[in-house]
């Protein structure tokens, strides 16, 4: 039988297909995936929500005149640092003054009268024992020294009140303290009760800032609380927390809390910026993790568990694990791990159970990550 030129072509190809595929190379193996790891370390946790507030004082006093005028004099300024029954500013005093000589006057005169009726009625009281004048006169005598007496006490009231007008008009502190804002300038009319000036009196002292609803009940249940400044970053404070606002801002829909400093130390300065931590520590040991090493397997975390050597190679397998709480930049695990063993903390993603992978060389525990 002959062959067409065509098969001969077709056996030709045929022939070299068959021996490019002898010659070509064996497909290169998947190159080993080093992982870094961390060793499993349970330990007593804390974890803390901060919110950064001002310090300010327990007390602040609005202060003002009881009686108005001119203001002549103001002797303090913003942050000056007053002792109690200092005097803080004080009003033109001649209306008072007027008022206090037209009392005195009137006194003197309540006083000849109530003299006079005395006088009359010991008289009067002689004449009746002597049989001279009547019951009724000597009770016309007795009517006049009572009013007499009355007009004399009312005249002694009025002069106090005056005088008291005259105190008024110097306006002194009622406890030690620091002014943290005047609303008045010198020959400034003011009335009585408007502000004048505030006073803060320092010996307590508390942290003010806001917080969304959603914190409250945080709040509410905290127990441990830690306080440090920003200019002091290294040292705490216990706080308690004293008030919460019954009612939201009605511009940021927020929450004013306020935190009692205790101890509060002299450097602890009106106005300053702190930070306010609710500290919470676990009662079991857990195991901090970096949120990296996170897995989820369906709708449970888990974690890539590295079974090898210390150095070299070794598999990994998928481990679900129980989640107790996510904290700052890392999350505690509650159970599904043991002491010792080696958790992938980065790639987790591009793993398969049993895949061998490269150990890096370092290897850190997880306590010390989360230092």
């Amino acid at each position: 039988m002959r062959m067409t030129r065509t098969s001969l072509s077709l056996a030709a190809m045929a022939g070299v297909l068959l021996l490019a595929a002898c010659d070509r190379a064996p497909p290169a193996p998947e190159p080993i995936r080093p992982v870094r790891v961390v060793s499993v370390a349970p330990q007593l946790h804390e974890s803390r929500s901060s919110y950064t507030g001002e310090v300010r004082a327990r007390y602040e006093t609005n202060l003002a005149f009881r009686v108005g005028g001119k203001i002549v004099a103001r002797y303090v300024e913003i942050g000056s640092e007053v002792k109690k029954g200092a005097q803080l500013a004080r009003l033109d005093p001649e209306d008072t003054r007027l008022a206090t000589q037209n009392a005195r006057a009137q006194l003197s005169a309540a006083q000849a009268n109530f003299n006079q009726a005395q006088t009359e009625l010991s008289r009067y009281k002689k004449l009746f024992e002597s049989r001279v004048i009547s019951q009724a006169e000597l009770d016309r005598r007795q009517n006049t020294y009572n009013t007499a007496e009355a007009q004399l006490d009312s005249a002694r009231s009025q002069l106090r009140s005056a005088q008291n007008q005259m105190d008024y008009t110097e306006l002194q502190a009622d406890a030690d303290g620091v002014v943290t804002a005047i609303g008045v300038e010198t020959g400034q009319v003011v009335s009585a009760g408007q502000t004048v000036m505030k006073l803060a009196r320092p010996e307590e002292k508390e942290v003010v800032f806001n917080v969304a609803e959603n914190r409250l009940d945080e709040l509410r249940n905290a127990t441990n609380i830690a306080i440090s400044l920003w200019a002091q970053p290294d040292k705490e404070y216990s706080g308690v927390v004293r008030e919460i606002a019954p009612g939201a801002d009605p511009a940021t829909r927020t929450y004013a809390v306020k935190v009692s400093v205790q101890n509060a130390p002299a450097s602890m300065r009106l106005g300053m910026t702190s930070t306010v931590s609710i500290v919470r520590r676990s009662e079991a040991s857990m195991v901090a993790l970096p949120l990296s090493a996170l897995y989820q397997q369906g709708a449970e975390p888990a974690v890539w568990i590295y079974n090898g050597p210390a150095e070299g190679e070794g598999k990994v397998e998928l481990r679900p694990v129980k989640i107790a709480a996510f904290i700052e930049r890392a999350v505690l695990i509650a159970d599904g791990l043991k002491e010792g063993e080696k958790v992938v903390t980065a790639g987790v993603h591009k793993l398969i159970p049993g895949q061998t992978v490269r150990l890096l060389p370092e290897v850190q525990s997880a306590s010390a990550r989360k230092k």
